[in-house]
């Protein structure tokens, strides 16, 4: 059997913790920044586990 390929789009966005759940940053923090609080920009510097409903993401990184 030929050797699964990994999505590099979601390689690039993904990390695995060493529970193995994947990690991903947080949205709305690109542009219109101006009228955002300083606390909800602080908050989405963070990164923040990927729910179990996207958990298919499992199969595009198969050596994650």
């Amino acid at each position: 059997m030929p050797k699964v390929k990994t999505k590099r789009a979601a390689a690039k966005r993904f990390r695995k913790t060493g529970t193995g759940k994947l990690m991903r940053m947080k949205a709305y923090k690109s542009h219109i920044l101006t009228k955002k609080s300083t606390k909800r920009k602080r908050n989405l510097r963070k990164t923040t586990t990927l729910d179990a409903s996207n958990m298919n993401m499992k199969k595009v990184l198969p050596y994650m």
